[in-house]
C-alpha cells in the first residue's frame, strides 16, 4: 500500500484526525515487524495470533529464540525471581523443577510457547536487523538485515530490550593478552577451567551464580570487586514431589505467581524509598548473613556495600559467599591499571599471572537500540536523539519515529519485580493502539513531543527521590547520573498507565483509504 505525497506532507505538518471515527471505515491488517525473540518478542506474537493478526514477522539475529536465555549458559545459569512467576500470565508453566529457574529449563519453555502459539512460521532465524528507516512519502518502515534483505513494514516494534549487548571495559593491554578471554553472555565451553588461573572481572549478578560452579575446578580464582553488592539467601531446591502435585493444578501455579508478585510489589518501598524503615531492616539482614557465611574479617568488610540497600538490584545466592572462603579464591578490591601478555597488574602495581579473564561486567545498557540505526522523520537518527540518555513515553514510543514501539525500553525497568509483568503491559498497550488503529482506519500514530517531554519530566522528578540517585555507579545511571533504565514508581501504577493507548497523546493520520472523518481539528 502505496501513501501519496499529500499524505506525507499532511503528517509533516501535524495533522490530526479526530480518533471517534465511523465504524464502517475499511480495516487495513498492517505489515508488523518484531525485532527479536526473546520474552518481549514472543509475549507480542502471541497477543497476534490470538487476536487473529498473522501478517507479521520476527526477525531473529541468531538461529534460536530465547534473547537473553538463549545466550547466557554460563555454568549455575538461573533466574533471581522464582520460578511460578517468570512465566507469561497467559501461558502459565505448571511443572517446574526447582523453587528458582534454571537456564535450560526457561529457555525450554520459551521454545514451548514459540510452538505452542506458532510462532516459529513467522520468525526469520540468521537476520540481524542493521538498519531502520521511516519513509514518509510510503508511510511504512523499511529495514535492512545484515544479510542483505530489505523488508519494509507499516509498524516496527523493538523487542530487544535492555540486555543484549556484552559490555567489556576497555582495559589498557587487553589485546596483547595471549590467554583465554571471554564474557559470561558469551560462554566458551570449549575451554577448559580445570586446573587453570583465572580471574573474573566482575561480581553481580552472573558472577555469583557462576563463581561458585568454576571455582571447584581451577587452580585460583581471582574476583576483581569494582564494589561490593547486597546479597541476600536464595533458599533454592528442587520441589518436592507432593509440590509438583499440587502446583500442576493450573489455579494453583496461578495463585502462586500471583502471591510471589504481590510478595515484591509490598516491597517496592524497601527497595526504592530511601532510608526507609523496611530497607534499614534488610541491610541489617544482609549483613547478617555476610557474618554468617564469612569468617575472616578482613573478607567481610571487604563485602559490605557502600550504598544503600535497593541501590542496586539485590542478588540472591546460597553459595556465593561460602566460595569466596575457599582457599584458592582471592577477592581483588585494587583497581586494574592494565593487562600484560600474561598477567593482570593493579594499581598498586601488584602483578598476578593468570591463564583466562571471564568478564561478568554487563551489559551495554544505555544505548537501547544499538548498532541498529534507527532513523524517523525529517532524517533524526535515534541514537542521537538519544545522545544525553534515552526517553521514550511509557518507554514505549518516541516522538519524530511514527508507529515504532519499544519493548523493555527506556525506564521500565525494575528494582523489585518480575520484568515480565512489564512486558505483558507494553503488550497490551501496543495491542490497544493497533486495535483502534484498525478500527478508526488510522496509517500512523506519532506521540506528541510535549506529552513525551510532561512524562520525563515527571519520572525524573521522582527518580530523583529513590535509593538509585543515592547510588554512585550503577547501569541503571548514565556517565552524568541520570536514570534511564528504571521506572520511579510500582508494577501497578505502571499497568495503570498503560491499561488503554490514549490516541489523544498521538498525533495521527488516516489511511486515504479510510471513510472521512465525522468531525476533524487541528493538531
Amino acid at each position: 500500500m502505496v501513501l501519496s505525497a499529500a499524505w506525507a506532507k499532511r503528517m509533516l505538518g501535524g495533522a490530526q484526525s479526530d480518533s471517534h471515527m465511523s465504524a464502517t471505515n475499511a480495516q487495513v491488517t498492517p505489515r508488523i515487524a518484531i525485532i527479536g525473540s526473546g520474552f518481549s518478542g514472543l509475549c507480542l506474537g502471541a497477543h497476534l495470533k490470538k487476536a487473529g493478526i498473522a501478517s507479521f514477522t520476527i526477525l531473529e539475529k541468531a538461529n534460536r529464540v530465547g534473547g537473553t536465555w538463549r545466550d547466557n549458559t554460563y555454568p549455575g545459569a538461573a533466574c533471581d525471581l522464582r520460578a511460578f512467576a517468570y512465566c507469561f500470565s497467559f501461558a502459565q508453566k505448571t511443572d517446574w523443577s526447582r523453587k528458582w529457574p534454571p537456564q535450560p529449563e526457561i529457555l525450554e519453555y520459551m521454545e514451548a510457547c514459540a510452538r505452542r502459539f506458532d510462532l516459529m512460521r513467522h520468525i526469520r532465524f540468521d537476520s540481524e536487523v542493521t538498519a531502520a528507516s521511516f519513509d514518509a512519502d510510503a508511510g511504512v518502515w523499511r529495514l535492512r538485515t545484515g544479510n542483505g534483505d530489505e523488508i519494509e513494514a507499516d509498524i516496527l516494534v523493538s523487542g530487544v530490550g535492555q540486555l543484549h549487548r556484552p559490555y567489556v571495559p576497555n582495559i589498557p593491554g587487553l589485546e596483547t593478552f595471549a590467554g583465554e578471554a571471554f564474557h559470561s553472555a558469551r560462554w566458551n565451553h570449549a575451554y577448559d577451567l580445570h586446573g587453570k588461573t583465572v580471574a573474573v572481572v566482575g561480581n553481580a549478578a552472573s558472577a555469583i551464580q557462576f563463581i561458585p560452579e568454576i571455582a571447584k575446578e581451577v587452580q585460583t580464582l581471582y574476583v576483581f570487586q569494582r564494589s561490593a553488592n547486597w546479597i541476600m539467601p536464595r533458599g533454592d531446591r528442587p520441589y518436592r514431589a507432593w509440590e509438583k502435585a499440587l502446583l500442576r493444578f493450573p489455579p494453583i501455579a496461578k495463585l502462586s505467581r500471583w502471591f510471589i508478585w504481590a510478595q515484591h510489589e509490598l516491597g517496592y518501598a524497601m527497595i526504592v524509598k530511601p532510608g526507609s524503615f523496611l530497607g534499614r531492616r534488610m541491610a541489617l539482614r544482609a549483613r547478617a548473613f555476610i557474618d554468617a557465611q564469612v569468617a575472616d574479617p578482613t573478607l567481610r568488610e571487604m563485602l559490605v556495600p557502600d550504598y544503600p540497600f535497593g541501590g542496586k538490584r539485590a542478588l540472591i545466592s546460597d553459595d556465593y559467599y561460602p566460595a569466596l572462603n575457599r582457599a584458592n579464591v582471592r577477592v581483588v578490591t585494587d583497581g586494574i591499571d592494565h593487562i600484560t601478555r600474561d598477567a593482570i597488574v593493579t594499581e598498586d602495581e601488584t602483578v598476578r599471572s593468570v591463564d583466562a579473564f571471564i568478564f561478568a561486567t554487563g551489559f551495554d545498557t544505555h544505548n537501547f537500540l544499538a548498532p541498529m540505526r534507527i532513523t524517523g522523520l525529517d532524517g533524526r537518527v535515534l541514537g542521537e536523539v538519544w545522545k544525553d540518555g534515552a526517553e521514550a513515553y511509557l518507554g514505549i514510543t518516541v516522538p519524530g519515529f511514527p508507529n515504532l514501539f519499544l519493548m523493555y525500553g527506556p525506564n521500565t525497568n525494575l528494582g523489585h519485580n518480575s520484568i515480565i509483568f512489564m512486558i505483558e503491559c507494553q503488550t497490551r498497550y501496543i495491542m490497544d493502539a493497533l486495535r483502534q488503529m484498525r478500527r478508526d482506519g488510522l496509517a500512523f500514530i506519532d506521540v506528541r513531543p510535549e506529552v513525551m517531554a510532561a512524562f520525563n519530566r515527571k519520572i525524573q522528578t521522582e527518580l530523583a527521590h529513590t535509593t538509585w540517585a543515592l547510588t554512585d555507579h550503577s547501569w541503571y545511571k548514565t556517565a552524568d547520573n541520570r536514570i534511564t533504565n528504571n521506572w520511579p514508581g510500582t508494577t501497578i501504577a505502571y499497568w495503570w498507565r498503560t491499561r488503554r493507548c490514549d490516541l489523544d497523546d498521538y498525533r495521527h493520520a488516516r489511511h486515504p483509504s479510510a471513510a472521512a472523518p465525522q468531525t476533524s481539528r487541528a493538531a
